[in-house]
């Protein structure tokens, strides 16, 4: 019987196909370390690291730290033992913090090459000014300061002269898109908080879209899988990496999420429940956690036969199926 491949495969042996080496190929699982991860995590898990086995290729699990006000060190643990727990093992760990220098030195060349400034509006006016889905977003006041102001500004931030909330670095792309993630999105912010990896080091922090797609490049991955909630974010990736013209561009794939009816599936709201001691915590069998499910009773098997019977499903598909 012909193997029965997912439109994820499909995409990495036509690479393969038309001359990307099989050695070249390389994965990451980038989890938030600011809580447990639950039942929606484990498909992306299944997903990352099942194609590492299926092709033999290495793979990073990246903690993605660019929060320290939501992120503590018992998360981190707890994600390693999940997966572990799981049944998958990596090839690298990495954090998005190790990376701190090089971001931003890049943001540094942002701005040198007038594709960043630093914004001192509001963030009431910066909301105001990027406009709706039918309006395009208006220039900041500050959009066209020099680029000797914007490096002073910036390196000041760095050093921590101002406080929180006063300036963000933007990058200068296109108010008018229709894709409101392309209109001058913030990049760095101001944090005054210790770093549960590198301490007191910075307190400037760089956000998610300009960070992930960089540490993708500089650790060599070739397919960055997301869950279609980052299909609007794809142009950003893109953008980030050709400005900064990295030696390695990978391609970002967007699979659909796993939801489940009855379910809360939101880190955030099941954090919540936990700190407000509703729960007995996060392994608290009511919760769809891994921990809990753990605890629950259920098998790593049985949780990772359910994510492979669900499959991996692109927005094509759903479309073409409604």
């Amino acid at each position: 019987m012909k193997e029965s491949k997912n439109f994820i495969e499909n995409i990495i042996d036509e690479d393969l196909s038309l001359g990307l080496e099989q050695s070249l190929l390389k994965f990451r699982f980038p989890p938030e370390p600011n809580g447990f991860l639950h039942i929606g995590h484990v498909k992306a898990i299944c997903i990352n690291f099942g194609l590492a086995e299926k092709y033999n290729a290495p793979i990073v699990l990246r903690f993605d730290d660019t929060n320290p006000e939501k992120e503590e060190q018992r998360y981190i643990n707890a994600i390693k033992d999940d997966v572990s727990w799981l049944g998958f093992n990596w090839d690298e760990e990495r954090f998005a913090s190790d990376y701190f220098e090089q971001l931003y030195q890049f943001a540094e060349q942002l701005i040198q090459e007038d594709k960043a400034y630093v914004d001192s509006s509001t963030a009431e006016e910066m909301r105001e000014m990027r406009g709706t889905l039918t309006s395009p977003g208006t220039a900041s006041e500050y959009r066209n300061r020099s680029i000797e102001e914007n490096l002073d500004f910036f390196r000041r931030m760095r050093a921590g002269e101002f406080a929180d909330g006063t300036h963000v670095l933007r990058l200068k792309i296109d108010l008018a898109s229709p894709n409101i993630n392309m209109r001058d999105p913030a990049i760095y912010r101001i944090r005054h908080v210790e770093h549960h990896q590198t301490g007191n080091a910075w307190c400037i922090y760089p956000l998610y879209d300009y960070t992930h797609c960089i540490s993708d490049s500089l650790e060599g991955i070739t397919h960055s899988l997301c869950d279609l909630s980052f299909e609007d974010h794809r142009p950003l990736y893109d953008w980030v990496l050709e400005q900064l013209k990295m030696n390695c561009h990978p391609q970002q794939i967007e699979f659909s999420r796993l939801n489940l009816q009855y379910t809360v599936m939101s880190k955030r709201k099941l954090k919540q429940l936990v700190e407000e001691n509703l729960v007995d915590g996060w392994d608290d069998p009511r919760l769809p956690t891994i921990a809990g499910l753990r605890r629950k009773g259920y098998t790593a098997d049985s949780i990772r036969d359910f994510c492979r019977r669900i499959g991996a499903v692109s927005y094509t598909h759903l479309r073409a199926h409604e």
